[in-house]
């Protein structure tokens, strides 16, 4: 009879968490973030968390779990992650959904099985995974939105700089182009000296767009340029970085490995944004992430997760330059320990896991009900 810790358990829920102000991208326009949540009890006592961020579809996620991967769980031991991730990954939903739904919600039992381990052993994740740093720079995106008017941009940006940030982040991809770099102009104007600016399109421009896009940025001394594309046009990605002054980053809707390793191989990417809420879990993520410092790429993530869980895996196995996370303050009232940032640098956790337990009071307030609209 094993000794291993049996799998008990396993519970979802969701918070729907009301933002600070309404936001909008190249894409969506939003006032809530949803927290799809998975907590897997064992039979010695301990409880893992595992979570994604989403601003739909977090029903889909709970609902696949439930239905599909739980009952594949029950009665297992929970220090098999890598077996446990091969049988969920090759389970009957490979035929629907390689990507997606069902990748994410792998992700998320993935990551809770991970959050167990380091603490069972005691440990935040990023010690157990080799402890490369202590400190993180962050770069903060909750600034600088397409709905923002020009002065509301400015006044987010410089107090940005004021409390500490050295780099932070423009949307664009709005109805007019020369209105984007109108607005990247402006704010680099009213910025601080030595403070850097990337933008993020969300996919929202064709090839031809982007080419011209790339060359205004350059001239205005962008640091990179994110997602100009659909997600999937690997040739165009190649075909933008080749003529690019500008490195090109992307990663926060690309699913898997295989997909990750298409672009690394098109030489199509610069910055890998592998998102552990995106692919499936920490254990797919590790992967993108070696694979990609293999090949001299940066990984710097983009933060489905609001950096609980990033902080552990950047530091854990991060590339020594640049040591950096995404800074998104969605929804860090929900956490049990929420990442600690101040000046512009996160600094570590020392408790055990991978900060990704929800905080009691959180699951009270914003925990969605089965007669909410989703």
């Amino acid at each position: 009879m094993s000794d291993w810790p049996k799998i008990e358990r396993v519970e979802t829920y969701t918070l729907r968490v009301p933002l600070r102000r309404p936001i909008s991208d190249a894409l969506y326009h939003r006032t809530h973030w949803h927290i799809p949540v998975v907590e897997i009890s064992t039979d010695d006592g301990l409880t893992g968390t595992g979570y994604s961020g989403v601003w739909a579809g977090d029903d889909l996620l709970c609902a696949t779990i439930d239905r599909y991967l739980a009952p594949m769980l029950a009665g297992r031991d929970a220090t098999a992650i890598g077996e446990l991730w091969d049988q969920m990954y090759w389970s009957p939903l490979h035929w629907v959904a390689r990507a997606g739904v069902a990748h994410m919600a792998l992700g998320m039992v993935d990551t809770a099985l991970w959050d167990l381990a380091a603490r069972r052993a005691g440990l935040p994740l990023w010690r157990m995974l080799g402890g490369r740093h202590r400190r993180l720079e962050t770069y903060n995106t909750d600034g600088g939105w397409l709905n923002f008017s020009l002065d509301e941009l400015i006044s987010d940006t410089c107090a940005m700089a004021e409390a500490g940030w050295k780099r932070v982040k423009l949307k664009v991809g709005g109805d007019n182009l020369a209105s984007d770099l109108e607005r990247v102009r402006r704010v680099q104007e009213a910025l601080p000296a030595g403070v850097g600016i990337m933008v993020d399109a969300n996919q929202a421009w064709d090839r031809v767009t982007a080419r011209t896009a790339a060359r205004g940025l350059a001239d205005l001394g962008v640091g990179w340029l994110e997602e100009p594309l659909h997600p999937d046009d690997v040739a165009g990605h190649a075909e933008l970085r080749s003529a690019c002054p500008l490195p090109v980053a992307l990663g926060e809707n690309v699913y898997s490995l295989e997909a990750f390793t298409a672009f690394v191989r098109a030489d199509a990417v610069d910055v890998v944004q592998v998102d552990v809420t995106r692919v499936a879990g920490v254990t797919e993520w590790l992967r993108i992430a070696h694979l990609a410092q293999a090949n001299g790429l940066w990984v710097v993530p983009h933060a489905g997760d609001m950096m609980q869980v990033h902080q552990h895996l950047v530091a854990g196995v991060g590339a020594a330059k640049p040591a950096m996370v995404e800074y998104l303050p969605w929804g860090l009232e929900a956490f049990a320990e929420p990442v600690h940032v101040a000046d512009g640098v996160l600094t570590l956790p020392d408790a055990p896991g991978a900060s990704s337990a929800i905080a009691p009071e959180a699951r009270r307030r914003w925990e969605a009900r089965e007669s909410e609209p989703r």
